[in-house]
């Protein structure tokens, strides 16, 4: 990891299978010219195989070093993982991402929910074009938690699910110290906490931990929503929540909903953040029905990028970066603006070159008026 206010910050890529190393080839060239551009040499990048085919090809998801790799740099971009046609021998489909989550403690999963004018998105109401939430999915714990130890006869199988309190605090920490950062940027400082509470003690303990960590946030907004009724919320008016904070089962579910409030999972980026690693990742899988077919949106890969730079910039203090990252961003809104690009994941004709062109030129012109 780099020591130091001026050192090279380490990055380990891993590109992924199906569509993942063709949206991540555009995404490291984007990410690159604005890191030139706004702090030339603050990353070094290291490429290593990872996923369904290296799991074909060698019998291991993942490189045997790659956990010591990915504690010694400074973050890790990840591309899609997984083939459903290559599988463990018990069945399960190869997912080193969700290995990676538990291996270095990523309890904090970051789906950001935001629009700007242009973007094809499913709602008709106005305020559907600015939306800008965040539902943070406990990562680590859940019913996920018991994925290993399912017991499983013929006539029945059985999985559990484990909430701890430590686990749970820590995951509301993350969810208020965000919406206070969020609220000092002009957000509204709410945190909805969805759970089942009224059916479930697990979840009626979830919540009571949530409400000891909200007495400790008075000047942010403690809500709680039962997982159904924040479903159809997010559907009906998802512009009034601020930040969601949930458990692993209903925020998996929860942010692919949130994914196609933007138009789709090729629109939607992620981060998956502990007390000293991140991951950051698109929340689309591998699509290996359109791979290689350049129909593979890469939006979501390039924003992922961005949400990266602005997660070094704050850990290392390096402004320049949340520069970078904010730079991305704009430029994907400014391709994306008065309906310019319609993916083909939503129907359209654009797919992976016309996306990545219309980002590049857009950040050109940012650019371009940055060095003027």
């Amino acid at each position: 990891m780099a020591d130091g206010d001026n050192a090279t910050l380490d990055v380990l890529v891993f590109p992924g299978d199906g569509i993942g190393p063709e949206v991540m080839a555009p995404c490291l060239e984007i990410m690159e010219a604005v890191v030139a551009a706004v702090e030339p040499g603050a990353l070094s990048l290291e490429t290593m195989p990872g996923g369904a085919a290296h799991y074909a090809e060698t019998g291991s998801a993942l490189p045997a070093d790659a956990y010591d790799r990915a504690r010694a740099v400074d973050a890790i971009l990840l591309g899609a993982m997984g083939d459903p046609k290559i599988r463990y021998p018990d069945g399960r489909e190869i997912a080193p991402q969700v290995d990676i989550r538990e291996e270095l403690g990523l309890f904090a999963g970051l789906r950001p929910v935001f629009t700007s004018p242009g973007m094809p998105v499913p709602l008709a109401d106005p305020r559907a074009h600015t939306l800008d939430l965040a539902i943070i999915r406990e990562s680590t714990e859940g019913f996920f938690a018991g994925r290993h130890t399912a017991d499983v006869t013929p006539e029945r199988a059985r999985e559990t699910s484990e909430i701890t309190r430590a686990g749970s605090q820590r995951l509301f920490e993350f969810a208020f110290d965000l919406a206070a950062r969020r609220k000092r940027a002009g957000g509204p400082g709410i945190v909805t906490c969805v759970d089942k509470a009224n059916i479930f003690r697990s979840f009626k303990f979830f919540r009571e931990v949530f409400e000891e960590v909200a007495a400790r946030y008075p000047d942010i907004e403690p809500r709680t929503m039962y997982v159904d009724a924040a479903a159809m919320q997010l559907v009906k008016q998802p512009w009034t929540f601020d930040v969601i904070v949930t458990e692993n089962l209903f925020g998996d579910i929860l942010s692919d909903l949130g994914a196609g409030l933007v138009g789709g999972l090729g629109m939607a980026p992620s981060a998956d953040i502990g007390r000293d690693y991140a991951v950051f990742q698109p929340c689309h899988g591998t699509a290996p029905d359109i791979a290689g077919q350049g129909k593979a949106n890469p939006t979501a890969m390039i924003l992922s990028a961005a949400m990266m730079l602005e997660w070094l910039a704050e850990r290392h203090a390096r402004p320049a970066l949340a520069r970078g990252g904010a730079a991305i961003r704009a430029a994907v809104a400014a391709a994306f603006r008065d309906g310019a690009l319609h993916p083909t994941e939503q129907g359209g004709p654009d797919g992976l070159d016309a996306i990545a062109d219309a980002t590049r030129r857009a950040l050109d012109r940012l650019l371009h008026d940055v060095r003027s």
